[in-house]
C-alpha cells in the first residue's frame, strides 16, 4: 500500500499544480486590469512602450501582464477565442467586458500583436474620453472675468437704447443678413452679401449660382426665423428635439432626407473623431442635460454660448450642417440671456478652426475667448451704428 499511495499523491499534485498557476496568472490578470483603470481614472505617468515581435505598442500597463516562456497551442486557440469574443462586446457597447477578454488573452499568449493592438486601442479611445469629459469645465476665470465685466457694460449700454430707434432697428437688420453671409461663407459658400439678401428677400433664384449654395443661405435663414419666433419664447427647458429642429430647416433645402436626422456612419474631422453613430443618442442627451443643468445656467452667458457651441460640434451629431448648428445654437444661448446674436467672420475661418483644434486637444479657454472677442466686436458695431457717428456695418466681400 506505501508504494500505491505515493504513486496516487504524486499524480493528485501533477493535477492540482497546474491549477494553482492557472488561479495565479488570472489574479495577475485581473489584478493588471486593474492597475490599468486606476492609471487611467486617476492620472499616470506617460506609457510605457511595450516590444512584441516587429511591432511597437504604447501602452500602459502592459508589463504587469503575466508572461510564459512559449504558449501552448491550446493556450495559442483560447486567446483567438478571447480575441473574438472582445471583439463581439465592442461592438455591443460592452467595452469593459471587452477589456477583460483582451487581457485574459494577453495572459494566454503575451506576444498576440492583434490583442495588443485592440487593447491599446481601447485604452487610448478610454484616454481621449476622460480628456473630453475634463475640457468643457468652466476655465474661464481671472483676467478673463474682467473682458465679460467690460462685455456686460456694453450690453447694458446696448439695452439702454430705446427699442423704437430707427438706427438701431436698421443695424439689426443688417446684421441679420451680414449673420447668413458669413456663417455659410465659413463653409465654403461664394454668395456675396448683396446676393443672399436678394434670394431672403425676393425667394428668387440668382443666375449662374449654385442651388445648393442658395438653398444654404434659405436653410439658414429659415432656422433663424424658428428660433426667433419658437423658441425665444418657448417655456419649458431646451430638448434634443429643439436642436434636431434647428438642423431639419439648416438641411431642409439642401438635404431633406439628413436633415433633423442624427449621423449613421462615423466621420472624421480632422485629427478628430466624433462619437460613432451608437452613441449619439447618449452623448446629445447628455448635451441637453447639461444645457439645463445649474452649473450652465450659472456660467457668464458668453462661456455658456461658447460650450454649448463646442459641445455640439465636438459630438458632430449631424453628416451635415455641423458648424451651422453649432453657431445657431450658440446665439441661441446669447439672446436667452439677452445678449444680440453675434457673427463669426469669414476672414476669422482660420482663427476660428485653430481655436477648435486647440479646444480639441484639451484646452477649451482659447475658444472662449475668441467667442468673447466675436461679442465685443458684435456690440461694439451696434453700439457705434447707433450714434451720431454712424459707420455701419464692416463691408462684406
Amino acid at each position: 500500500w506505501g508504494p500505491l499511495l505515493c504513486v496516487l499523491l504524486g499524480s493528485l499534485l501533477a493535477l492540482l499544480l497546474p491549477l494553482v498557476g492557472v488561479e495565479n496568472q488570472s489574479c495577475a490578470a485581473l489584478g493588471g486590469i486593474a492597475q490599468l483603470r486606476c492609471q487611467l481614472w486617476e492620472g499616470s505617468p506617460p506609457a510605457a512602450v511595450v516590444q512584441s515581435t516587429s511591432l511597437t505598442v504604447p501602452f500602459t500597463g502592459l508589463d504587469l501582464l503575466p508572461q510564459r516562456a512559449k504558449p501552448s497551442k491550446e493556450m495559442q486557440l483560447e486567446a483567438k477565442v478571447a480575441l473574438q469574443q472582445a471583439l463581439e462586446m465592442k461592438k455591443l457597447g460592452k467595452r469593459e467586458k471587452a477589456q477583460k477578454l483582451l487581457v485574459h488573452a494577453l495572459s494566454m499568449n503575451p506576444e498576440f500583436v492583434d490583442a495588443l493592438t485592440e487593447l491599446g486601442t481601447i485604452l487610448e479611445e478610454e484616454k481621449d474620453a476622460l480628456v473630453s469629459r475634463d475640457r468643457t469645465l468652466p476655465l474661464v476665470e481671472e483676467i478673463d472675468q474682467r473682458y465679460f465685466s467690460i462685455i456686460d457694460s456694453k450690453v447694458r449700454r446696448l439695452m439702454s437704447i430705446p427699442k423704437g430707434n430707427s438706427a438701431l432697428r436698421r443695424v439689426m437688420e443688417e446684421t441679420y443678413y451680414h449673420h447668413i453671409y458669413h456663417t455659410v461663407a465659413i463653409e465654403g459658400n461664394t454668395l456675396t452679401l448683396s446676393e443672399i439678401r436678394h434670394i431672403i428677400e425676393t425667394r428668387y433664384a440668382v443666375p449662374g449660382k449654385s442651388l445648393q449654395e442658395q438653398n444654404e443661405a434659405i436653410g439658414v435663414d429659415a432656422a433663424m426665423k424658428y428660433i426667433n419666433t419658437t423658441l425665444l419664447s418657448r417655456t419649458g427647458m431646451m430638448t434634443l428635439g429643439h436642436i434636431l429642429e434647428i438642423h431639419r430647416r439648416v438641411l431642409g433645402y439642401v438635404d431633406p432626407v439628413e436633415g433633423g436626422r442624427l449621423r449613421t456612419n462615423q466621420v472624421f474631422v480632422g485629427h478628430h473623431i466624433p462619437p460613432h453613430p451608437r452613441e449619439l443618442e447618449r452623448h446629445m442627451e447628455e448635451l441637453v442635460q447639461w444645457l439645463n443643468s445649474e452649473e450652465a445656467l450659472q456660467l457668464h452667458p458668453v462661456e455658456f454660448a461658447a460650450l454649448a457651441h463646442y459641445k455640439l460640434v465636438y459630438v458632430h451629431p449631424f453628416v451635415d450642417g455641423n458648424g451651422r448648428t453649432s453657431r445657431l445654437l450658440m446665439n441661441l444661448v446669447l439672446m436667452q440671456a439677452r445678449y444680440p446674436p453675434i457673427t463669426i467672420r469669414k476672414e476669422q475661418r482660420a482663427e476660428y478652426y485653430a481655436a477648435l483644434d486647440t479646444a480639441n486637444e484639451g484646452d477649451v479657454r482659447p475658444f472662449i475667448r475668441f467667442i468673447a472677442k466675436c461679442t465685443e466686436m458684435t456690440l461694439d458695431t451696434l453700439l457705434i451704428s447707433t450714434t451720431d457717428y454712424t459707420v455701419g456695418l464692416p463691408a462684406a466681400a
